[in-house]
């Protein structure tokens, strides 16, 4: 639904003479501009149809009936309605916010040496290490100290942890949060956790925001970062996030906003 009425506001707004060549249709008199008929057919690849020999018969279809649908509410006054108005309105500014921000990208590429630089920046703050590590997770002290007393007295830690934890996502898995380096976690967690020898849990229940957690660590390897060819396109992506937080950044600090 929503992008046949982005098509809508896009075909309303875009001057018919922009189109050069045959017209799709002429309906009552109005041309259907040619130009209309590829961004249709974009449209409808988009919604999941088949990019057959039926496709541009389907776009001239829809078309036909979005002119006669689209002219009969006008004909009514449904254009006036406020509601309408005010969504025409702000899909018209969705598109211009979508125009601005791929214009800036487009002007501010990311360079290669930019995605170098954040890729060696992200290795070194993943540290030499990463820890294989359980953890469950308890409202309270007395709850985790009563946690490391079964424990103690040779309790499977991945049983306590399907029973008691709080973390349904790894109490699934024996407390199992898998490779992960510090940085990945919460300071104190991440702080307790290095601190432990393999095959060790805490002695003491470790709180964090989340509440009180018994750890245990399972391994430690050398930190296993995948090679710049391999993730540079997600490292580009990253980056040009970045220029759209610029860009709106940039636009902000100008404005009077009140």
């Amino acid at each position: 639904m929503k992008h046949s009425l982005i098509l809508t506001l896009l075909l309303a707004t875009i001057a018919p003479a922009m189109a050069q060549d045959k017209p799709v249709a002429t309906v009552n008199g109005r041309e259907i501009p040619a130009l209309y008929g590829e961004m249709a057919k974009q449209t409808l690849l988009s919604q999941g149809a088949p990019n057959d020999a039926n496709l541009e018969t389907r776009a001239r279809e829809a078309l036909i009936n979005q002119e006669l649908l689209s002219r009969a509410a006008i004909d009514k006054g449904l254009d006036k309605n406020p509601k309408l108005v005010a969504a025409m309105e702000m899909m018209r500014r969705e598109q211009l916010t979508k125009a601005y921000l791929e214009d800036y990208v487009k002007n501010h590429p990311v360079s290669d040496a930019e995605i170098k630089s954040e890729y060696d920046k992200a290795k070194a703050a993943a540290g030499g290490s990463e820890y294989k590590v359980r953890h469950i997770l308890v409202k309270t002290e007395a709850e985790a100290k009563a946690i490391i007393a079964q424990l103690n007295k040779k309790a499977a830690f991945d049983k306590l942890a399907r029973e008691k934890s709080a973390d349904k996502g790894s109490a699934k898995n024996g407390g199992d949060l898998g490779w992960a380096v510090p940085g990945a976690f919460v300071k104190e967690f991440g702080e307790a956790m290095q601190k432990l020898k393999k095959g060790e849990t805490t002695a003491s229940p470790v709180k964090t925001e989340f509440g009180w957690h018994v750890i245990r660590l399972d391994d430690v390897r050398p930190t296993q970062f995948p090679p710049l060819d391999k993730v540079q396109n997600e490292v580009r992506q990253q980056l040009q996030q970045k220029r759209v937080r610029d860009a709106i950044a940039e636009l902000r600090a100008k404005a009077k906003i009140e």
